[in-house]
């Protein structure tokens, strides 16, 4: 069976045009040992239904888990109508919309995307996505140095996820940032030993997560004025679904809002593709990496969009571009645009609120069988809560007895093994919540 489609007349073609006369020759200068002398290892051709057939085959191997994780993944529903809308083909025009005359379905939902984030977080202005939360956060950190100009020390809280804090720890090391990690103090960010830090008037940026790591809802009353009194900008990276009931970036005062926005109707998908968000007020707008589009008229006065203030490296000097970063904003940021059209502001309080509810039952009916214990029983969640394991087990065993029994059970949250970080969403049911009580209680 030949699956590619040349024809030995094609070939032929194509090597006398390069001036080589063989297929052997064109690749004389590949070494023997790297060559495969024999037949590649491909299957008999199968029809289509026979291919359906052993594609399921494959796929019947996964065992379906009932999720109580979350860390940064979250389980939410997703409309059936936005797979059908990003489906369209009116959204599918070029990727990259350099040319705006053919790129209008593309530039037009990017730009009702960074409407409705700037709306969600209170900001003035939104770009055209990142590629996740943890990148969109490390370009936070990049443009609070951009902008102190003299100044190359970031705080971030050891609140945040470990994985967050990896990659912003990676871009700081490859831009020679000065980065601080500022210890928790009971489960939140210690704003006393921050306080201390920026009194030294060499802080350009402070960044902290809402809810953090261990699911708690940290209280930033007034900590935008603590930094705005050192001249130290506030990043505030929060958990997109929160926002339909959380106080905002904005509300708070940062100058920076930035995150994930899985949780706004993206499937879990094995963990990925997904898109980071960042918004930020109009003093910073030339600091802010990624595209950003913009409305105007057409010589006819039509509505139409373009891309403005084009800070990246395709566009203007290398030198003077923000960043290289490239956008996600090919089909999660129509998810997002669409499932945030389509829920409103109503809807995503609702399921900010049933979140936060089943998260509330969840906790409760495993503190009742008596295996577990608050980590920290004074500080508010959301829909995650960080939870003391008092079996004899320990964490690892118990999630993959757990798992055996068809249950994704939380993420380990400590290095001691005791320490689990459980979560519940709008999708799990009182039923559901049941049934791991009761694998709990089987040994």
């Amino acid at each position: 069976m030949k699956y590619l489609p040349h024809t030995s007349d094609d070939i032929q073609q194509m090597l006398d045009v390069i001036g080589v006369k063989s297929l052997d020759d064109l690749y004389a200068e590949v070494p023997e040992e790297l060559k495969l002398t024999r037949p590649l290892n491909l299957p008999h051709a199968m029809s289509e239904v026979e291919v359906r057939r052993e594609l399921q085959r494959l796929a019947d191997k996964n065992k379906p888990l009932c999720i109580f994780a979350g860390a940064g993944a979250y389980d939410h529903y997703t409309p059936s109508v936005i797979p059908y809308i990003t489906a369209r083909s009116e959204f599918s025009t070029s990727y990259t919309p350099y040319q705006a005359e053919i790129s209008q379905g593309t530039l037009q939902y990017i730009f009702e995307y960074q409407t409705l984030m700037a709306r969600l977080t209170d900001m003035d202005v939104s770009n055209a996505s990142m590629y996740d939360g943890a990148t969109a956060t490390a370009e936070a950190m990049m443009m609070c140095v951009a902008a102190a100009k003299k100044r190359n020390r970031v705080v971030i809280s050891e609140t945040f996820l470990p994985a967050v804090l990896d990659v912003v720890r990676t871009y700081a090391h490859f831009h020679g940032v000065d980065l601080v990690v500022l210890p928790a103090k009971d489960g939140v960010t210690d704003r006393e030993a921050l306080q201390t830090l920026l009194e030294a008037d060499n802080v350009a940026g402070v960044i902290v997560p809402q809810p953090n790591r261990y699911g708690i809802i940290e209280d930033f009353t007034e900590l935008a004025d603590q930094c705005h009194a050192h001249k130290t900008l506030l990043a505030i990276n929060t958990m997109a679904v929160a926002l339909g009931t959380l106080q905002t970036p904005g509300g708070w005062g940062a100058d920076i809002a930035c995150g994930d926005a899985q949780s706004l109707g993206i499937p879990l998908s094995y963990g990925g593709p997904y898109i980071g968000y960042l918004c930020t007020t109009n003093a910073l707008i030339r600091k802010m990496p990624g595209r950003l589009v913009g409305q105007t008229v057409d010589a006819e006065g039509n509505r139409c969009f373009v891309l403005t203030l084009q800070a990246r490296e395709q566009h203007i000097r290398r030198e003077k571009a923000t960043s290289n970063i490239c956008t996600a904003q090919g089909i999660m940021c129509l998810y997002v645009a669409a499932y945030l059209s389509l829920m409103g502001a109503k809807g995503l309080s609702e399921v900010a609120e049933q979140s936060y509810a089943a998260a509330h039952a969840l906790v409760d009916a495993l503190l009742q069988t008596g295996q577990f214990e608050m980590s920290f029983p004074e500080r508010p969640y959301f829909c995650e809560c960080t939870l003391r394991y008092k079996g004899a087990e320990g964490v690892k065993a118990l999630r993959h007895r757990m798992a055996e029994a068809g249950f994704l059970f939380g993420v380990p949250a400590g290095d001691d093994d005791t320490l689990v970080t459980v979560c519940a969403t709008e999708m799990r049911t009182p039923q559901e919540v049941e049934r791991l009580i009761q694998a709990l209680s089987n040994r």
